[in-house]
């Protein structure tokens, strides 16, 4: 697999604080990575070095193979959770300046604002002033200027801030189709249900320190317990719950069903497959559900960060 991004025992330092503590990540090319941690963990700080708005203590950065260089930030798109455009300018002149300053003509930057702009049918913004705009309008603006010039790669910080679920969901297939073109992608959030959604790879970052690294279905299935999601419409249901624990380890689930079943979350040994269990439950009543329980990201985000206090 090959890297467009690589940090290498990255550390930074303010005072006596240390905010980032010898941290490495791979972003493999072409793919969406989640950078994850709770508030202060460090990952503002790691987004800030690789934009080089701010320079490690110590370690190095490559992209694509180079040590990180003032030229690279024409290879980057950067949408900061806290955004920058100016209030006072219209949005035309705003978005016409800052693609500029990526290094595109005037000439190329209209044409190509003029394709996104139809995109997003706000071509009736472009003499409006960003203040007059709403929070969600503007994200709009910003996440265009950041993808403008075609950058190799891509960092949003918290995209969704401010979205109803309608222009979130467009920002979503935005960022998709920009990967299926070839950007690679860091993106960093809380909310994990868009983890689940867009990243293949993740790393997770705690106290300055990265706690877990990895592609999003490895990780998952070292989380894995083999525990299954049972539900099974039975004349018996207390006696089989009392013989499978004595088995297995075996507690209520909780799904909705339109039927009175017995519903078990079950978790087998090492020597237990799962064709067992079911070979022994198909003979006790009728199987309604048989689910693998697979632990989302959120699960494992509070699952290693609390292993790790």
């Amino acid at each position: 697999m090959v890297n467009l991004l690589e940090v290498q025992q990255a550390t930074k330092r303010f005072g006596t604080f240390t905010a980032l503590d010898n941290v490495s990540i791979q972003v493999p090319k072409g793919s969406i990575f989640g950078l994850l941690g709770p508030n202060g963990a460090g990952k503002t700080t790691l987004i800030r070095i690789i934009n080089q708005i701010t320079l490690p203590d110590e370690g190095n950065v490559l992209l694509d193979n180079e040590s990180l260089k003032p030229h690279h930030i024409r290879d980057i798109g950067y949408l900061p959770e806290e955004r920058g455009l100016y209030k006072s300018m219209k949005v035309g002149e705003q978005a016409l300046y800052l693609a500029q300053l990526k290094g595109l003509s005037k000439t190329e930057a209209k044409e190509r604002l003029k394709y996104w702009f139809d995109k997003f049918d706000i071509g009736h913004w472009w003499d409006k002033k960003i203040q007059e705009l709403s929070k969600g309008m503007a994200q709009k603006v910003q996440f265009i200027v950041t993808v403008l010039h075609k950058p190799k790669l891509l960092i949003f910080d918290e995209p969704f801030s401010g979205f109803d679920p309608i222009n979130a969901n467009l920002i979503k297939d935005e960022i998709l189709q920009l990967q299926q073109e070839g950007a690679t992608v860091i993106f960093s959030t809380h909310r994990m249900e868009s983890v689940e959604e867009l990243c293949d790879h993740i790393a997770l970052i705690n106290k300055s320190k990265k706690i877990l690294e990895g592609k999003v279905t490895d990780i998952k299935r070292t989380y894995k317990s083999n525990t299954f999601e049972v539900g099974i419409l039975t004349e018996n249901s207390k006696d089989l719950y009392t013989h499978l624990q004595e088995t297995f380890t075996v507690v209520p689930a909780n799904f909705k069903t339109i039927d009175d079943q017995l519903k078990m979350k079950i978790t087998l040994d090492k020597n237990t497959s799962s064709n067992d269990l079911l070979q022994y439950l198909s003979d006790k009543g009728q199987i309604m559900r048989f689910n693998e329980v697979i632990p989302g990201i959120n699960e494992i985000f509070i699952k290693t960060i609390t292993e790790n206090e």
